[in-house]
């Protein structure tokens, strides 16, 4: 509201140049509009992060300077409200509709971007991501913020121009340690979840900086891990080259195949703490040979040959390079009898 700042709910219809708004009564909405936004000359802002406690909204600035902030339901309901409404803002420039909709379909991350950059943006204390105390499961969680706020942040700063870009960024984010998972559901998809899964962007997704939770981190939840997947006997282990799931490059991992329970880790050789930085259950996994007369739908790149493939049984494909058929079929057969 204008005078008085309370929300209320309206039903809002969208025309070429203007966006109407009705009044409900009983469930229905008036015959006549409450009100109206005339769009000539309107800037739109999405995601718009001037309340904190209302990561849904869209904020319209008319050419008269008059803000209206309207609140969605949900992230996938704002963003096309924001994409139809920008389309109609841009009606009369074919070309700009045509290019907004591309940048919206398209994945093309900044060039030259630097994490580091970013990281710095996302600790400025005044624009800077909020830290806030989360609960999960009864436990709370200090300076801690949900992976669907940061997906917001990354967009509204500019680092992204869709849900999708931004996503693939605070995966990066994440791989390459400035930030950690804490709490229950996204620490599980760090551990079990294919690369491009394993950042979520959920209001219920708990993150912080990875400084942050080195402080914060207990040795009992570091002990739990440890128990749980890496007390297996160590079956077989080594150097193959795996293909990464968003970038779809490949990299020089250390693979660790245990048994009791069965899993399998790979960690990162240029890196001094001895932790994995991904892995998986074994169980109901299936392992194959690839051909190497051709290269395999969903392979990109630099492929030697000596593939093979991992499907895991929530039908996530990993692919592995070997140095030789030799040593490919030693893994096959080592990791077979453990799915």
């Amino acid at each position: 509201g204008h005078i008085v700042h309370n929300w209320k709910v309206r039903w809002f219809v969208l025309l070429q140049d203007k966006l109407l708004y009705y009044k409900l009564e009983g469930g229905k909405k008036e015959s006549s509009p409450k009100g109206r936004i005339l769009l000539d000359g309107c800037t739109i802002t999405c995601p718009c992060l001037e309340y904190e406690n209302r990561p849904l909204l869209i904020k319209l600035k008319t050419k008269t300077n008059t803000d209206y902030f309207l609140e969605c339901c949900s992230r996938e309901e704002r963003d096309s409200w924001a994409l139809d409404i920008t389309g109609a803002i841009h009606a009369g420039h074919p070309v700009q509709v045509q290019e907004l909709h591309r940048m919206k379909n398209s994945f093309k991350l900044l060039e030259n971007i630097s994490l580091h950059h970013i990281v710095g943006k996302m600790r400025d204390s005044s624009t800077g991501i909020k830290l806030t105390l989360n609960l999960e499961q009864g436990n709370r969680y200090k300076e801690t913020f949900t992976g669907s706020a940061l997906v917001d942040w990354l967009i509204s700063n500019s680092f992204a121009v869709s849900r999708f870009e931004a996503v693939t960024l605070a995966s990066m984010l994440m791989e390459e340690n400035f930030t950690k998972p804490v709490g229950a559901r996204s620490t599980e998809a760090m551990r079990y979840s294919d690369l491009s899964e394993q950042f979520l962007d959920d209001s219920t997704a708990l993150y912080m900086f990875a400084e942050t939770s080195k402080k914060m981190l207990s040795s009992k939840e570091e002990l739990q891990f440890n128990i749980s997947e890496l007390s297996g006997t160590i079956v077989k282990q080594g150097y193959l080259v795996k293909q990464g799931h968003k970038r779809k490059n490949w990299k020089v991992r250390k693979f660790v195949l245990r048994a009791d329970p069965a899993f399998l880790h790979y960690y990162d050789p240029t890196k001094e703490e001895n932790k994995p930085v991904g892995g998986f259950s074994l169980r109901g996994c299936l392992v194959s040979a690839l051909e190497d007369n051709g290269v395999p739908t969903g392979v990109k790149g630099n492929v030697q040959g000596n593939l093979f493939k991992i499907i895991t049984k929530n039908d996530i494909h990993y692919y592995i390079q070997a140095s030789s058929k030799a040593e490919r079929t030693q893994w096959i057969e080592a990791i077979k009898p453990l799915t």
